[in-house]
């Protein structure tokens, strides 16, 4: 008996080549679904990728109290925030960017010519996308952010 619940519900492998690309989409983004409820039992995130065209990006927006994580696969991502998008930081292959509840932010693909390839994870499986009208800063503040565990590093 025991190894007939673990089997049904223990660890589950989504292959890339079977993402669920029917999820929300944005112009120059492309969005995969890796693990969700529907596909692998996920009760509390969402995980998937994400491909941005060379030049795109977002609106200002927040995800409400979902907490975000992107990983940098390949290319270059700037992502600004604030509430005029004020602060700007750059992100690539191998970095994580974590985006906390209610930050307004932009996800930009720095590159003019380069596809940026990234993995997205949600701390819950809603598509909670508040769209806001924010005016741009004009010089938004660099923000080299370096964890308190390795700031002597």
């Amino acid at each position: 008996m025991s190894d007939e619940k673990w089997l049904d519900n223990g660890v589950k492998v989504v292959s890339g080549d079977h993402l669920d690309t029917n999820t929300l989409q944005t112009p120059g983004m492309a969005r995969a679904a890796a693990i969700n409820h529907a596909i692998a039992g996920a009760k509390n995130l969402w995980a998937g990728t994400v491909s941005i065209a060379a030049d795109a990006k977002t609106g200002a927006h927040h995800h409400g109290a979902l907490e975000s994580v992107i990983y940098i696969v390949s290319g270059k991502a700037r992502m600004r925030w604030g509430d005029q998008l004020q602060f700007v930081c750059e992100a690539g292959p191998g970095d994580f960017i974590y985006v906390p509840p209610y930050v307004p932010h932009q996800e930009i693909n720095a590159s003019e010519n380069e596809k940026l390839e990234c993995v997205l994870v949600r701390s819950d499986q809603e598509a909670v996308v508040v769209n806001l009208d924010i005016p741009e800063a004009e010089s938004p503040t660099s923000n080299l952010w370096v964890d308190p565990i390795h700031a002597d590093h």
